[in-house]
Order: structure tokens, then sequence, then C-alpha cells
């Protein structure tokens, strides 16, 4: 099929969006498929691109990461008129495309998406991976039932309209959605995916200074307000006197610079700015714990990519999530790690210690997660499931819509 992949971040972009969209286009195109991506230009160069046999388009765009929260807003608000425009003006205006696949976050892609479906009469997978702006209201960001709410809320509903066949991610987040979907779409659990990043030796991994040696719990990933990682913050002070545990966070986000500052007075933490994923194997071999943090005041359910980072590089994990999230059951079941449910600072301190001490648990714990992470998170398994839904629905569409 010709399937245009829409997303509002690409490689080189290093967040886990971006190399969830790379693997899964180029396991379309190994599967047979011809997949264009269709993404903005922030930076670097725009235009039609061959990148590992899979079409990318790059339309310049204005930025919507590491900005104001009404620079993004407007940025993304005009996001789906400036990506149709580049497509319109591309030397694959004609192309006729067979389905249509996007991504969100962002919320704002559904214009797009109608356009899309009305003119070429194709069915469209929505991949939801935050529930956006409900996570924003468990995090304090914004107020249920403010201007601000209600506006994203109709933006996020409007995009729910255009699709039809939805993934989540997690079981517990297909209800959540199907609430606010009228009922239209077909909802159904797509598990995340990210291919085991390849090593580059010729790039140098980021010193660890005092931590060299240590057994270090690592972070990776982006550090805002829904990560709250001021919970592993506090983690590390209440460790500082293991001399031979150490903490690193590494990543972006809008808490990133705060959180180096605090860095400054905790002999054990170091913050690190967002690495190359080919880097991040050898940052990796040299830690042992990986971090997972979700704030305990969500609602809602994450699997985040971070996760599968861990698993493929045989990390068990800690985790600290929101109670009843479907993480915990997987984490436990799989026994790939110890997870807190909640707010128990005393627990997650029992954890850490239970890790640091026990080489042989944490061995264990890795190898069931790299087998975890071939069984049932590879991009090859998520691109069947998303062509196979788009071809069934395709065979059962009369009309375009």
């Amino acid at each position: 099929m010709r399937l245009l992949l829409v997303a509002d971040t690409y490689p080189p972009a290093r967040i886990s969006g971006a190399l969830q969209m790379r693997d899964m286009a180029h396991a379309l195109a190994a599967q047979g498929h011809q997949p264009l991506v269709l993404t903005p230009a922030h930076n670097g160069a725009a235009g039609l691109q061959t990148i590992d046999g899979v079409q990318v388009l790059r339309v310049p765009a204005a930025r919507t990461k590491d900005v104001p929260y009404w620079r993004r807003t407007l940025a993304e608000l005009v996001l789906p008129w400036v990506l149709l425009r580049g497509l319109r003006r591309s030397a694959l205006r004609d192309v006729q495309w067979e389905g249509v696949v996007w991504y969100s976050p962002t919320i704002f892609l559904g214009p797009l998406v109608k356009a899309i479906k009305r003119k070429h009469g194709c069915p469209a997978y929505l991949i939801v991976r935050d529930l956006f702006p409900d996570w924003a209201v468990d995090a304090g960001v914004l107020r249920k039932g403010g201007l601000a709410y209600r506006c994203f809320k109709a933006v996020e509903r409007f995009q729910y309209r255009q699709a039809d066949i939805i993934g989540v991610q997690t079981p517990s987040n297909a209800p959540l959605v199907a609430k606010d979907t009228l009922g239209d779409a077909r909802i159904t659990v797509l598990h995340n995916w990210l291919s085991a990043p390849i090593p580059n030796t010729a790039l140098p991994s980021p010193a660890l200074g005092a931590l060299e040696g240590r057994v270090n719990f690592v972070y990776t990933g982006n550090m805002g307000v829904a990560q709250d990682m001021d919970a592993f913050v506090s983690l590390a002070q209440r460790m500082q006197d293991r001399s031979d545990v150490g903490f690193v966070f590494v990543g972006r986000g809008s808490e990133t610079e705060r959180l180096k500052l605090v860095a400054q007075s905790l002999p054990n933490l170091l913050v690190l700015d967002e690495v190359e994923p080919a880097v991040l194997p050898a940052l990796l071999a040299r830690c042992h714990v990986g971090i997972v943090a979700l704030h305990p005041a969500h609602h809602t359910h994450n699997i985040p990519g971070k996760l599968l980072t861990y698993l493929h590089a045989g990390l068990p994990v800690l985790a600290r999530v929101n109670p009843n999230n479907d993480l915990l059951g997987l984490v436990e079941h799989e026994q790939v790690g110890l997870v807190v449910a909640g707010d128990s600072a005393a627990l997650l301190h029992a954890h850490a210690l239970h890790l640091v001490d026990d080489a042989a648990m944490r061995a264990q714990m890795g190898q069931a997660g790299v087998a975890l992470a071939a069984r049932m998170f590879s991009p090859q398994s998520a691109a069947r499931e998303v062509a196979q839904q788009l071809a069934n629905t395709r065979n059962t569409q009369i009309t375009p819509t």
C-alpha cells in the first residue's frame, strides 16, 4: 500500500516519538509497503529525501519543541495546514494514498487527515501515545473545565472523529478514548515499539565523572512536569550515604535546567543533555537500573518508550507510576523490575536498595527484559498490525469518507 505517515517529529530528533515513527516507516517498507513520512523541518534542510529506503518530506514550520507553551500551541494549531500545503506543492502531490497513519501527540493534525481522506477515500489509523489534555490536568498544568482545557478537548475529539482505527498503547486506555470518540472509530491496543539502537563507537560516550564504576540508576528521555522527576531527586538525596550508588538523568525538557542546578548540590546526581541514540548503548552499559518516571496523579496509562530502551539494553527497571497503571502489571508479571504505584518514598527507597544489593536479581531481570522486548515490542509486529487494520478497513469501504 502507498501509505502517508504524518508526525510532528522525526530523526534527527531524538525523542521517542521520532524514533518510533522512523522504526514504523522502516518496518512498513521492509514488509513491501511504500510509506512517505510527512513531517515539519524545524531545523536542517527541507524538501523530499530518501533515507534508508524511506521517502521523507520535510516542510518548513515553526518550532513546537522546547518553546513556551503559547508558542507551541500556536505552532501546532497551524501545523496541519502547513504540512498539507507542503505536500500539495511537492513532487508527490498526485500520488494516490491508500492509507494515512498519524501519531499523537500532537492532537492538532485532524484537519490534515480529514483533507487527505476526503480527496483519496482512504482509511486512517491514529496512533495515540499520550491522552492530552487529560494528563495535563492530572499533572496540574491545566484546570479541568477551564477555557484552555475545553478548547484542547474539542481539538482532541475532532482528531478522534477523523480516525477509522485508533491504536492505544495499553488496554486500560481504550475505555478512556472511547468516551470521546462517539463510537465511530475501532479502538485497538497497539503496543509501543522500538528497535534496539545500533552502537556507534566512533562517537564519544558522556563521561560520568565521580559516578564511574558505581551502581548507577539512569533516566533517559523527556524531563517535564508529567515525569515528576523530583521523586528521584529525593531518592538520590536519601541515598547519599551510599558511595557506591549514582543517579544519571539524560535528556531534554522543561525541567532539565532546574534539575541541573539541583544536581550541583548532590554529589551522586548527574544531569546530562540529550545524546545521540547511537551513543546510548555505551552509556547504558555503564549503568545498572533504568528509571521509569510517571506522575502518580495521572489517571491515564502509559508504556513509555524509555522502558523499551532499558529492555533492549538488558537493564532492570525501577518504576514509579500512577496507581492501577497497566505498566504495573506488565513489569511485575514479566519480572523485569520493581514498581511503586503511587507516592511512597519509603517503598521507592526500599526497592532501590534491593536492586543495588542484589546483582543476581538485576541480571535475571535484565535477561527477561531483552526477551520481552523481542516478543512484544518489535517495530515489525506494530507495522504488521497497522497495515493489516488499514487493509481490512479499506476493503470494507465502498465510498470515500
